[in-house]
């Protein structure tokens, strides 16, 4: 460029040439931006048109599909529902046939439905007549029947009469033995195989001859003993019960009863009154156990017997004694260390005032109380037996039942109180007794006893005992090997059985003076050896010869019981001390068996 040459003002026409180009620029950058900014916001819009456009193309696909799936099944039904039209088009040609023919199928079941019709209609008036002659006959059953349950009340009357009559016939102190089977301990230093040998110490020497003889027969003896029934070693517990049911008979009817085991250590006396099993067999089934003794078939069939008689009431008590050392100590008492002493009424029957009795329903629970009672019964290893009893166990079930109505006094009868709820009341006031107050439920029956706090008189109550004795084993000091204390035991024991022993001599010899009292045994037995009561003694016996000598004695105390004569039984009445008559008057009784006391 030549100096000298102003070109200042080209510069700034460039300058704002520039100027107003960067405007126009920056102007169609923002026409740009914006027309930019238009066209992603429809870019926006076309992109939401687009997947509407395929949602609804989903949804026609989808809608096509099952529409295709409907055609299909329409498809189906319809072919399903031709071939049902079809079967449909059968069936009612066949049912036009059917209907074709239901007229004269109609006219034969209404014929023969008017020809049964008839047949009943004469069947009926058949009946008719015969109902008239079968209540003519009904009428003259009921008459017959009312004359039969009158004769059954005479023949009931008369079986009682009659089986007391036998009881008597048969002796009111029966005996019957049991001979027990030879059992290893009788053999004295031998081996088993030597049971039964002639000439070793476990020969048998007591043989049985038939059902009422025995016979012991040695070098020195031949004797034949009868009783009234003899069991042999293979009798079962319920053959000898069988001879002892029939007495229960009489206990319900009024009558006392004893029975009792006598018998040496080891003879089988424990077996035959209790057996030999488990306790839960008694409430287990309501047949017996084939080992069950006497007692526990006694209180099942007492049980079954008063089952019989729904008409009455009766309640059962229980009381379980043993007479140890002489002392009488009550089993079921909370202290069995306690005496107790024996209360003798004026027609000198004896009770146990002072001890424990037990309401009882079933033979389980009598058989409880028993074997609680045995838990404490005194016994000692002997060398005749592991388990030797030391004292005598009396187990004592006393009935009460409730009165005739005759027996009861009119003019002071409250009839608000029933039979159950005197002897309720009067089991309640003898459950309240203590030691020193005598607990008169286990007396005989006084009116003082049906006389409730009111002072009206409650209906009578009378009470029958079954005593069940399992008396001590007697032994040979010399061959049981006892010393100290069980040696004083068994002083007692032989004296006590010896002193048995010489009141049925006294009795059978008619004595003037029978020494009851010489003894707690005799004494609590007084009234069942010769007082009022049946008495069955079971003799049991061990064949072998070691024991001939007490085997001799058991069997001379059979004999000398049988020799007893005592006059009839009397049935138990309401009351010991005075009696309503049938006219409601009161007489005094006539006084009992009378003996000398010691």
């Amino acid at each position: 460029m030549p100096l000298g040459i102003d070109r200042s003002h080209i510069l700034v026409d460039r300058v704002k040439h520039n100027e107003r180009e960067l405007r126009n620029k920056d102007e169609r950058i923002k026409t740009l931006e914006t027309e930019n900014a238009m066209l992603y916001l429809k870019l926006a819009q076309l992109h939401g048109l687009l997947q509407n456009s395929q949602f609804e193309k989903v949804g026609l696909q989808n809608q096509y599909e099952a529409e295709k799936d409907f055609r299909k099944t329409v498809s189906e039904m319809a072919s399903k529902f031709k071939h049902e039209l079809e079967y449909i088009r059968g069936e009612m040609t066949g049912i036009q046939k059917i209907a074709q023919d239901m007229p004269e199928i109609m006219y034969k079941e209404v014929s023969q439905a008017t020809m049964l019709v008839q047949h009943h209609r004469q069947a009926c008036q058949s009946q008719n007549s015969s109902l008239a002659t079968m209540h003519n006959e009904i009428t003259q059953l009921q008459t017959a029947l009312e004359n039969i349950t009158a004769r059954h009340a005479k023949e009931k009357t008369r079986r009682q009469e009659l089986h007391n009559t036998l009881m008597e016939l048969r002796g009111n102190i029966r005996v019957h033995s049991r001979i027990r089977p030879l059992m290893e301990f009788d053999c004295v230093n031998e081996e088993p195989g030597t049971l039964g040998r002639p000439g070793t110490k476990s020969e048998v020497v007591v043989h049985l001859v038939d059902d009422e003889n025995l016979c012991v027969r040695t070098t020195k003896h031949n004797k034949v003993f009868e009783f009234e029934r003899v069991y042999g070693p293979v009798e079962t517990q319920e053959s000898v019960f069988d001879e002892v049911q029939p007495m229960l008979t009489s206990l319900l009817d009024g009558y006392n009863i004893c029975i009792m085991a006598y018998g040496q250590t080891g003879s089988g006396k424990t077996h035959t009154m209790l057996g030999s099993h488990r306790n839960d067999d008694y409430n287990a089934t309501k047949n017996p156990h084939r080992d069950e003794g006497v007692i526990p078939r006694a209180s099942r069939e007492l049980f079954r017997l008063i089952s019989e008689k729904a008409s009455m009431t009766y309640t059962v008590e229980v009381s379980v004694v043993e007479i140890y050392n002489n002392d009488i100590r009550d089993l079921l008492s909370s202290d069995p260390n306690c005496k107790h002493d024996i209360s003798t009424a004026t027609d000198n029957s004896t009770s146990l005032p002072t001890i424990v009795s037990r309401q009882v329903d079933t033979v389980y629970d009598v058989m409880c109380l028993v074997q609680h009672g045995l838990r404490t019964r005194r016994e000692t290893a002997t060398m005749v037996h592991e388990h030797s009893s030391r004292s005598h166990l009396v187990v004592m079930l006393t009935v009460n039942s409730q009165a005739p109505s005759f027996f009861s006094k009119p003019a002071q009868q409250n009839p608000d109180v029933t039979a159950s709820q005197a002897l309720r009341d009067s089991k309640g006031r003898a459950l309240s007794m203590t030691q020193s107050q005598p607990n008169f439920s286990s007396m005989p029956f006084t009116d003082s006893q049906s006389q409730p706090s009111g002072g009206n008189s409650a209906i009578p109550v009378i009470k029958t005992k079954l005593q069940l004795v399992d008396l001590a084993g007697s032994e040979c000091v010399g061959m049981s090997g006892v010393t100290g204390a069980a040696l004083r035991e068994t002083s007692h024991i032989n004296k006590s059985l010896s002193a048995l022993a010489d009141v049925l001599g006294a009795l059978a010899e008619h004595r003037s003076h029978v020494p009851y009292r010489n003894t707690r045994l005799t004494h609590l037995l007084q009234d069942s050896i010769g007082g009022d009561a049946k008495l069955l003694v079971l003799l049991c016996v061990s064949p072998a010869q070691r024991y001939i000598t007490e085997s001799l004695q058991c069997l001379g105390f059979g004999h000398r019981a049988r020799q007893v004569q005592r006059g009839p039984i009397k049935r138990r009445l309401p009351s010991s001390a005075e009696k309503v008559s049938y006219d409601g008057n009161t007489q005094r009784p006539r006084s009992g068996p009378t003996s000398s006391r010691s």
